[in-house]
């Protein structure tokens, strides 16, 4: 049975492969920036919970981090976003 660091790391090359298939295949700009960084907002919680080992931590300190993970993923769709509508 794999692990959980294992299970990780197939969904990050699955992510990966996904975020290389996505450009092509979605002809409009906003609902393929969105789905990227919805990829990559998955790929950075991951990354934090089981590669730094955030999974053990206290509810706050993983609380803090998601959120730290989800703005910076927020501030990347809405610039994407204003350049695509501009």
């Amino acid at each position: 049975m794999p692990d959980r660091i294992d299970i990780t790391w197939l969904m990050l090359i699955g992510l990966a492969l996904a975020t290389l298939l996505i450009p092509p295949l979605v002809a409009r700009p906003l609902l393929g920036n969105a789905l990227l960084l919805i990829f990559a907002g998955l790929k950075g919680r991951r990354l934090v919970l089981d590669f730094l080992d955030l999974r053990a931590a206290p509810p706050l300190w993983r609380g803090l981090v998601s959120a730290w993970v989800f703005v910076v993923v927020l501030f990347a769709w809405l610039a994407s976003s204003i350049v695509a509508l501009v």
